[in-house]
């Protein structure tokens, strides 16, 4: 490859992470209207991979690279968690990564300004982790792929059970992986925070997985599940190595 080349692949792979994350989202509203009900199995066991794979993440990588880089990770860290903690559970009711068989209209607005928060996170972890370095940019892609079509299915399944129509389903999960790309976007002009921004990203991550998906896999009877989040965390090793092996 000549150093052009290499240039136009280092820019054109962030643009592609995030949009495919964006879509990912959008493609699992679309999977979710496509059928009257889906059988939740599939649903659990990408959660719960994508709850291994977001923890490892988060405490082996996005924590040590930002504390490397900023004195205030710590801090930014609970900060990322506490706020997302408190859109939850504060400024919106709190709702589940799974198919919502009741709600009202004020729940699927509510889990559509929180699940887009997350996304706008999403989108500031994968953007933040390419200004870093590719191997980070491509592990948090990964780490954050794994739950875009669960989100995209759980807020389909909101609307829909708070009686918005599948068009509006399928609006609402395009609109929350849209989110995505906006975080992206904004945290490119302020590239010299990068580093907290990407403290603030392992808190809303830490959450994601410890808060939001875990308890998601704790609620399960199957055992076998359970044992996926651990699959999750050999995933992230063996990402991390692959991209070692390429030179990433």
């Amino acid at each position: 490859m000549t150093p052009a080349s290499d240039s136009a692949a280092s820019a054109w792979l962030p643009i592609a992470s995030i949009v495919a994350a964006a879509g990912a989202t959008a493609l699992g509203g679309l999977v979710l209207t496509a059928r009257a009900r889906w059988d939740d199995l599939v649903l659990q066991y990408f959660v719960a991979l994508g709850a291994g794979f977001m923890l490892a993440a988060a405490i082996l990588q996005m924590m040590p690279v930002s504390a490397r880089m900023t004195p205030w990770a710590p801090v930014l860290v609970l900060v990322g968690y506490l706020v997302i903690h408190f859109v939850e559970h504060t400024a919106v009711p709190h709702f589940h990564f799974g198919e919502e068989t009741h709600a009202g209209v004020s729940v699927g607005i509510s889990a559509l300004v929180g699940l887009s928060i997350h996304s706008f996170f999403d989108g500031i972890s994968i953007a933040s982790g390419f200004l870093i370095s590719p191997s980070l940019g491509v592990l948090l892609f990964v780490a954050i792929i794994l739950h875009k079509a669960p989100e995209g299915f759980t807020i389909a399944s909101i609307m829909l059970a708070a009686g918005h129509s599948r068009r509006g389903a399928q609006l609402s999960a395009a609109g929350v992986g849209i989110a995505s790309i906006v975080g992206a976007c904004a945290i490119y002009p302020l590239r010299r925070w990068v580093a907290e921004g990407l403290a603030l990203s392992a808190g809303v991550t830490l959450y994601v997985a410890a808060s939001d998906l875990i308890p998601e896999v704790n609620r399960s009877r199957r055992k076998a599940i359970a044992v996926v989040v651990f699959g999750g965390v050999l995933l992230y090793y063996a990402t991390e190595s692959l991209l070692e092996a390429l030179g990433m």
